[in-house]
């Protein structure tokens, strides 16, 4: 297959983690001489990047892929690979199952994507997993192609986990926790500056744990003190948080820098001590509740977001009132769940006291109703204040025609600021915002004039 004017198209499923993969993914192909398109039915190649870390993840990367084999059976693409988590935890099984996919490659396998582009490539489906690789490790912003908003960005500082909860599949996919090296993340940072970027969201499986599996003085806050050193970037937001490991000192650096976001995640998962066991996420030297004092002790004004999981093996009545009575007294600001799903592979899928999905359903709602009400009235909160906001273009809502975030909203999974406007502003503009309305997830407002 002749490379030259061969259009490659890239399908990224599931996190923020996996968004970055295909950008180097992506860069990569079009720094070999391919074309770079952004729709299917443009392209004469396809590649998907999948997730597989829970079944419903599982279900869309399939549900995407023969969706996309359908093309290519009737003719509109000449090669179709298939990369990522799904592959790493089930490529073998699904080699013989979707035959019209012509390969399979498992994490990070970039440069065998490259060798099977090129031109003598006729061979059969071919599975390429081995072991999780570190293609992207050493390798710098120029060679990705970005594909979130100019002014956003993720930085990626590791790889891999080692933390092992009994319901997670990321480390056997995944691998053990891998830090990529400090002075290239810095060199990274400077690069998307001097793109325009304004807001820097540092993701990892765990960014607590930056710098533990290498040698040197690293930590993940000596790198913020360094992101905070670069000119251009106005926001830095630390995201996934194993929230045994936030320390004082980390607490410290996000209340004393302004660059740095008043904001943390903490994906808690539970609060009962019998299920956090059983997660293999309980801790000795401190409880949730502990936990939130010693950061709201810190700043009043830091916006919390967790994650929770219902329906978890063992999780009784008691057990499950028992969150719900911790989500009341935290009120946090954000707040995602889900349904535990059984993974084979993991310790939970042995435990034989799983909860019934029906049950498992009706805690959701009644856990999502009761934080509702908590967003509502935190939001109302913010009526008459005066927030920054970054412009992220136009919105669905033709009363408040343009929508954004302030510095407590993270990309892609917190609430938005419909604005209302009498001038033009553009997308990656950071505004004074007045505040005049709010519903459960979003805010609305009026642009602050300048007197």
């Amino acid at each position: 297959m002749d490379k030259i004017n061969k259009k490659v198209v890239l399908i990224s499923l599931g996190c923020a983690k996996n968004l970055v993969d295909s950008e180097y993914t992506i860069g990569m192909i079009k720094e070999s001489g391919y074309v770079v398109v952004p729709y299917v039915d443009e392209a004469d190649i396809a590649i998907i990047n999948t997730c597989g870390f829970i079944q419903s993840a599982v279900e869309e990367s399939i549900e995407t892929i023969l969706r996309i084999a359908e093309k290519k059976l009737n003719g509109k693409l000449i090669k179709l690979f298939v990369m990522g988590c799904l592959v790493q935890r089930y490529g073998y099984k699904l080699e013989q199952e979707i035959p019209e996919v012509d390969a399979w490659f498992g994490v990070g396998r970039v440069k065998d994507i490259l060798f099977y582009l090129k031109d003598d490539f006729n061979a059969p489906s071919r599975v390429v997993i081995k072991e999780p690789c570190d293609s992207f490790r050493d390798l710098g912003y120029s060679r990705r192609i970005q594909s979130t908003p100019p002014w956003s960005a993720y930085l990626k500082i590791a790889d891999g986990c080692s933390n092992r909860c009994s319901f997670c599949t990321i480390p056997s996919i995944k691998g053990p926790y891998r830090s990529r090296p400090f002075d290239l993340i810095i060199s990274d940072a400077k690069g998307m500056a001097q793109n325009g970027v304004k807001e820097i969201n540092i993701i990892a499986q765990d960014t607590t744990m930056y710098g533990v599996d290498t040698e040197g003085d690293y930590s993940i806050e000596r790198l913020i003190e360094a992101l905070a050193g670069i000119g251009g970037i106005r926001w830095i937001r630390l995201l996934y948080c194993h929230p045994w490991k936030i320390k004082d000192s980390l607490l410290n650096i996000i209340n004393d820098y302004e660059i740095v976001c008043p904001y943390i995640d903490i994906p808690l998962q539970h609060v009962n001590t019998d299920i956090l066991k059983r997660m293999g996420r309980y801790s000795e030297k401190i409880n949730p509740y502990d936990l939130i004092e010693k950061i709201r002790s810190k700043s009043d004004d830091i916006c919390i977001r967790t994650t929770m999981m219902v329906g978890f093996p063992g999780e009784g009545k008691k057990e499950f009132r028992e969150l719900l009575d911790f989500i009341r007294w935290a009120e946090f600001d954000n707040l995602g769940a889900f349904i535990y799903s059984p993974e084979h592979g993991t310790r939970a899928y042995r435990f034989k006291d799983r909860v019934d999905e029906r049950i498992a359903r009706e805690r959701l709602e009644e856990l999502m109703t009761i934080q509702q009400e908590i967003s509502l009235r935190k939001n109302r909160g913010k009526i008459g204040t005066v927030q920054e906001v970054l412009i992220e273009g136009e919105s669905y809502d033709k009363d408040f025609p343009l929508q954004g975030r302030t510095v407590f909203m993270a990309p892609e999974v917190d609430g938005r600021v419909f604005i209302k406007a009498d001038k033009k502003i553009e997308a990656g503009m950071m505004i004074p915002v007045m505040i005049k309305d709010a519903t459960e997830y979003d805010l609305k407002g009026v642009i602050k004039v300048a007197k």
